[in-house]
């Protein structure tokens, strides 16, 4: 399957679940102090999760372009970029944990879709805390869909809540998506989110609070739906691959490098300054052509 497939797949899947597809967004956001560049599909959208009326509707989709760089230390590992196109979906007050779970699986494990091996999915959500208690619902809608519970792990704030976007605003308990990338007859039983044959391809953010200045939380007016797929990561899945940087959006760069440095990617010492130079050059093509 090639990006171009793969993208439209997900924005056709959308629409027969009545969501408006809509552009994707500058990557340098407008009217917004708090981040440098769009680091989510979801930031542009901030006022509409906190109450305002989207001209579109209350179920959206698009592949929206970012930037991020909180992860710019892990660029290099197989899995790990600056510059990424994040497909994603979204409810603003409308449908909310169970169909938005229900679809993601769907899509990922449907033979009319993207026929993933239900076997080498596992699932995580959020273990609550003391601001939000544990994600029983989401946990209860993996399990009737059939995950085993040795692979839901419960896991905390760092590893299973996202956002805000800046410093403030809305946030909430997700519940991530991974897929085994290793040998498909060594699926393990359980899942460890530690294990980098894991391969995280899709989170669903559960909007319910606001995170305010002084650190505290509150409960939004409306329950929103966020949800983030890796485009780069899902397609090396699909394609059986275990490195993002042999897809069709990294080879040829790779294939550049290899001509200008007389140098082979195939050799295990060349292989993380190889990919930091080609998804450091990715990310400034991609941005100044934004």
């Amino acid at each position: 399957m090639t990006a171009n497939e793969l993208r439209q797949k997900y924005l056709d899947f959308f629409k027969t679940k009545e969501h408006a597809i809509i552009p994707s967004s500058p990557i340098v956001p407008e009217n917004d102090p708090t981040a440098l560049f769009i680091n989510s599909g979801m930031h542009p959208l901030v006022p509409y999760l906190m109450g305002e009326k989207h001209p579109k509707g209350t179920r959206l989709a698009n592949s929206q372009k970012c930037i991020r760089t909180i992860d710019i230390e892990e660029v290099g590992d197989t899995t790990h970029h600056t510059f990424f196109e994040m497909l994603g979906n979204w409810s603003l007050g409308d449908y909310f944990k169970k169909e938005a779970i229900r679809w993601s699986y769907e899509f990922l494990t449907s033979p009319d879709w993207l026929g993933l091996d239900p076997n080498r999915i596992a699932v995580s959500v959020f273990k609550g805390d003391e601001d939000a208690p544990f994600d029983q619902e989401a946990f209860d809608t993996w399990l009737k869909l059939g995950i085993p519970e040795a692979r839901i792990a419960k896991l905390g704030k760092e590893e299973n809540w996202w956002g805000p976007a800046g410093k403030t605003g809305p946030c909430g308990p997700d519940s991530e998506m991974f897929y085994w990338v290793g040998d498909p007859d060594k699926v393990p039983e359980s899942f460890n989110d530690d294990n980098d044959l894991w391969v995280e391809i899709w989170n669903d953010v559960f909007m319910e609070y606001n995170k305010k200045d002084d650190g505290s939380f509150e409960k939004l007016s409306q329950q929103n739906v966020d949800t983030g797929m890796g485009l780069i990561r899902v397609l090396a899945s699909i394609n059986g691959l275990d490195d993002n940087y042999e897809s069709e959006l990294f080879k040829p760069i790779i294939e550049e490098i290899e001509e200008l440095t007389n140098k082979k990617y195939s050799e295990e010492e060349n292989k993380r300054p190889m990919r930091i130079i080609a998804d450091h050059a990715n990310a400034c093509l991609l941005y100044t052509s934004d």
